[in-house]
């Protein structure tokens, strides 16, 4: 249908729980269609050097200042590249979007958190949950380095968990939580079966 705005679909989750596997394997699944894939912090110059300085510069970030950094992220990634596919009709897939801060500096850190006007909700938002325990492990057993917010305590991912527990049970028409222990493609699966609907009359 001419300008029929496009579908957009995050994955969120804690660290180590497969969100980035599940929105590529989503990608791969819908490759004829083009997709546009995005992650968070970066997806734009600006933002890909708010992730350096978020993440990697060693830097101490008041929680606040943090959080307004993920923000400044994310509004040029919609400016740039969401709002523009969206417009177009086509299909974003968000590796992490806003529920991200609402979980992570707001639920865990504490800091006031709200959902700009701005920012476009998701049509579907994939939450991955599992033992927190176990999605750290498995970012050590791959070898790989921890940023900034990885070397968080288990007490605060803990709090990040419970707080998407927290936006899902208030928003369950957009979250689909997710058995984060499950196989991998079981489940891509159950993302398939939840996005095949959204498919339908497009095309």
């Amino acid at each position: 249908m001419a300008g029929q705005r496009g579908i957009f679909i995050t994955f969120e989750g804690t660290e180590g729980s497969g969100k980035t596997t599940q929105a590529e394997l989503l990608g791969q699944w819908l490759a004829d269609r083009d997709p546009v894939a995005v992650r968070e912090p970066g997806g734009t110059e600006l933002g890909e050097r708010i992730r350096e300085v978020l993440l990697y510069a060693g830097l101490e970030i008041d929680a606040e200042a943090e959080m307004y950094l993920f923000m400044a992220s994310r509004r040029q990634l919609i400016a740039e590249v969401i709002e523009p596919a969206l417009t177009k009709g086509q299909i974003v897939i968000a590796d992490r979007y806003h529920d991200s801060t609402l979980a992570y500096q707001g639920g865990a850190r504490g800091v006031p958190t709200t959902w700009p006007t701005t920012f476009p909700l998701p049509n579907v938002t994939f939450l991955l949950e599992g033992p927190v325990e176990a999605g750290l492990g498995r970012h050590e057993a791959a070898g790989k380095s921890k940023d900034r917010m990885e070397q968080e305590s288990i007490d605060f991912h803990q709090k990040v968990a419970e707080a998407y527990a927290w936006l899902a049970t208030n928003d369950p028409q957009r979250f689909i939580r997710l058995d984060a222990t499950g196989s991998r493609d079981k489940i891509h699966l159950q993302v398939r079966d939840h996005v095949k609907p959204l498919l339908e009359g497009r095309d």
